[in-house]
């Protein structure tokens, strides 16, 4: 039985399409009014993890709970309780915010379907454009009226699936604040993303590649549990240094940053001699750098197995 402090408490999720297995064993837990970080690249299996935890999608192994149900025999009632954002925009685009907005409380069977859109409406500040079309908005106010759709039957828990991707950076800060203030009030988020910055703003993270849970905890712990070296390189020509230090013994990943080189490892004396035969090379500063969750997450994904070497013969491609 689940803590009734989780919100999510799934184990060993597994999904297969043909001989593929896209999610392969994944186990994640969230307190609840946590904020938690789904990251990875594309293809990593995050949509698929998703789906399964809102009851879309029925994994082939694991078991587990969301808001205390269990995701296999009460699927239709945990969605009941989530409200699940789409990488794309998924309202109609020939209806006004307003219609929308309408059309998602029908389908929740919302007692006071008015009373409901108002709230929504006043709640991420759509009032004023109501009657405007969504297909005539911006991404960023896509964005919010997605946000409202998953917000109206007052749910427990929000499943972000890469929600700020294609908006600008005053939108995203935005947003994230109104993140924040659901988390206070109690909401739990599961928000997968891209960007360092923003899985810096989570609580806690969980990072997947190839389908497998490769780290989680808060930012500090995932970075110190890396145990990386990391050494930074400036100056004019440090492009001409990125094939000659991936391919050295010792060197898990580089990673450009401005003008700069992040060259990390986990041996640091197999690190220093990589780099030993650069260090004297003219123009060039080196100096010892603390890690990031970027390095961290790059390092990570140069050891990971691609399970795109297995052949493929899913009707839908993982993401």
């Amino acid at each position: 039985m689940s803590s009734p402090e989780l919100a999510i408490d799934v184990r060993d999720l597994t999904k297969r399409y043909g001989e593929r297995t896209v999610v392969d064993h994944v186990s994640l837990q969230v307190r609840t009014g946590r904020i938690c970080g789904f990251l990875g690249p594309n293809g990593s299996g995050k949509t698929t993890t998703i789906r399964m935890l809102c009851g879309l999608l029925t994994p082939d192994d694991g078991e587990g709970r969301c808001l205390g149900l269990d995701i296999r025999r009460q699927a239709a009632e945990i969605r009941r309780q989530v409200g699940y954002m789409t990488q794309k925009f998924g309202l109609y685009e020939d209806l006004s915010i307003r219609e929308n907005l309408d059309f998602v409380a029908r389908l929740f069977e919302l007692g006071d379907r008015r009373a409901a859109v108002d709230r929504a409406l006043e709640r991420l500040g759509l009032a004023e454009r109501q009657h405007q079309l969504a297909g005539a908005l911006s991404g960023g106010w896509k964005q919010r009226l997605a946000l409202a759709a998953c917000l109206i039957h007052e749910p427990r828990l929000l499943l972000l699936d890469e929600p700020t991707a294609g908006v600008d950076p005053k939108a995203r800060r935005d947003f994230w604040d109104e993140i924040h203030r659901l988390a206070a009030q109690g909401i739990t988020v599961l928000v997968s993303t891209h960007y360092m910055d923003e899985a810096e703003r989570c609580h806690e993270l969980v990072y997947i590649a190839y389908g497998k849970a490769l780290a989680r905890g808060t930012e500090h712990e995932i970075i110190e549990q890396a145990g990386l070296t990391v050494w930074s390189v400036a100056g004019a020509d440090v492009a001409a240094l990125v094939e000659p230090l991936k391919q050295a013994s010792g060197v898990l990943s580089v990673a450009a940053f401005g003008n700069a080189l992040h060259v990390a490892g986990r041996d640091a004396a197999a690190l220093e001699r990589a780099i030993a035969p650069h260090r004297e090379q003219p123009g060039l500063r080196w100096q010892r750098a603390e890690a990031n969750l970027e390095d961290v997450f790059i390092s990570l994904i140069a050891q990971a197995q691609d399970n795109f070497a297995a052949p493929a013969t899913a009707q839908e491609a993982p993401a």
